[in-house]
């Protein structure tokens, strides 16, 4: 991972703050010239700085208004087949490898209850995994966020 300057940092900011702003934009709002913010992105790019360029979508606005973690025990030799596995699964929206007493944090989408049944029995069915605890999404209550991340460790500095 790159180390990152003010400069990084005032960039990050801006694109934290508005995701969708334009180089141009972005220079205008940071005082830089177009080259010198494409230069930098493109350096943050190549570092892994950004996780993603794609934008994030609603399951509800799918049809899937129901979301759950899926807390999944595994046997740890079988751990890249059964990850293999639960991707294939197209109501599995993302999942996270964990320490402690899971071994996997599966998020899921589905259209009602009977639905999210059914996809536990998908993932139970699956070869190596040993059980499943499920736990609904009643609501975000804090969203995904670096910005105060970012201020951290700007002061660290």
């Amino acid at each position: 991972m790159t180390s990152l300057d003010h400069v990084d940092l005032a960039l990050l900011d801006a694109l934290a703050e508005d995701p969708r702003a334009t180089v141009v934009a972005l220079a205008d709002r940071l005082g830089m010239s177009r080259n010198t913010v494409q230069a930098r992105m493109s350096k943050l790019d190549r570092a892994g700085v950004f996780l993603s360029y794609e934008r994030a979508i609603a399951p509800s606005a799918l049809g899937y208004p129901i979301e759950a973690m899926l807390e999944v025990v595994v046997t740890q030799a079988d751990l890249p087949q059964i990850t293999q596995r639960i991707a294939e699964i197209p109501e599995v929206i993302q999942a996270h490898g964990v320490s402690g007493q899971v071994d996997l944090v599966v998020r899921v989408a589905a259209r009602d209850t009977q639905h999210l049944f059914d996809i536990d029995a998908r993932i139970l069915g699956i070869d190596g995994v040993e059980r499943t605890e499920t736990s609904l999404v009643m609501g975000e209550v804090i969203g995904y966020r670096v910005r105060p991340l970012m201020a951290l460790a700007e002061r660290e500095r």
